[in-house]
């Protein structure tokens, strides 16, 4: 019945979502065709829809994400290494339910919060 899930976030300005998520994240765009207004971007199997909302105060969005992954480490150590922020209370940490976090801000305030069963 259900196949996939697609999450869709708000953001301000899509040049901004769009350098962040290719060139910062290493998503590629989705697709060869491009809508005003709204963007889609995929890394492996996940894939994040944003639609424009420039009237949006970055500081009151509640946008967030979920990512599961399969080498946590790795993906900590790359957004350290290209100087990819890591949200003030989302450094890398073993959670007392099983998983190995770690969370970033998008430049809309979205959240990502990557995670990977530790055990």
């Amino acid at each position: 019945m259900f196949t996939h899930i697609i999450p869709k976030l708000p953001m301000r300005n899509k040049e901004i979502t769009r350098d962040f998520y290719l060139n910062r994240l290493g998503f590629e765009e989705v697709g060869t065709q491009d809508f005003p207004g709204y963007l889609m971007v995929k890394k492996g199997q996940i894939e994040i829809h944003f639609f424009e909302y420039r009237e949006m105060n970055p500081l009151e969005n509640d946008g967030q994400i979920y990512i599961r992954t399969d080498d946590i480490h790795h993906l900590y150590r790359f957004y350290l290494d290209h100087r990819i922020p890591v949200h003030p209370n989302g450094s890398l940490a073993l959670k007392s339910w099983g998983q190995l976090e770690f969370s970033i801000l998008d430049p809309d305030h979205n959240l990502l919060t990557f995670g990977q069963k530790a055990f």
